[in-house]
């Protein structure tokens, strides 16, 4: 049985995008661990030839790694696999139901993207509908009988990214809108 060749930093690209979207810093950071892998292979390799060469080579790898991946994701985003309006939209569709503006905000910011305006207010305008149906979902659809419990349904809210007066509405019960 005979090992195939890794996968080119540009195969395995587009195998993960393909899979789904990725924002361009995530992409970056999973292309940097696998030239990482793909470099400690290559040093092993080399090792075994001649051990004196594998540490001025690992050495000289990181500066050309790091400009290697670079010009590859420019390249995925000249060629239009890599979009983060796509990589926003996806997060958006995936996480909406489930979380308030705050998470997923906070969530896409650590991926190196900000919400636009417009989606920012999308969500900020169906904010309490998605609170409701969380909250009904879990709690079902009658206050909370006391304040601990009023307190415990809170806190869920509010672990979940949604506004403090949005969580008062849905935990008091009102329906004005």
């Amino acid at each position: 049985m005979t090992a195939r060749p890794p996968l080119s930093l540009k195969a395995r690209a587009l195998q993960w995008l393909a899979q789904r979207e990725h924002s361009r810093t995530e992409l970056r950071r999973k292309l940097m661990a696998a030239a990482r892998r793909r470099d400690a292979l290559a040093a092993l390799a080399a090792a075994a030839e001649s051990p004196a060469t594998t540490v001025d080579a690992a050495r000289g790898a990181a500066p050309e790694r790091a400009a290697e991946v670079e010009s590859l994701l420019d390249w995925l985003a000249a060629h239009r696999y890599l979009s983060e309006a796509r990589f926003v939209e996806s997060r958006l569709h995936a996480r909406s139901a489930r979380f308030g503006q705050r998470r997923i905000a906070q969530e896409l910011a650590q991926h190196g993207v900000k919400l636009d305006a417009a989606a920012s207010e999308q969500l900020r305008s169906t904010e309490l509908e998605r609170a409701r149906a969380l909250w009904a979902r879990r709690f079902g659809s009658e206050p909370a009988a006391d304040a601990a419990q009023r307190a415990k349904q809170m806190r869920f809210l509010a672990g979940r990214g949604f506004d403090g007066d949005v969580i008062r509405r849905v935990v008091r019960g009102s329906d004005d809108d």
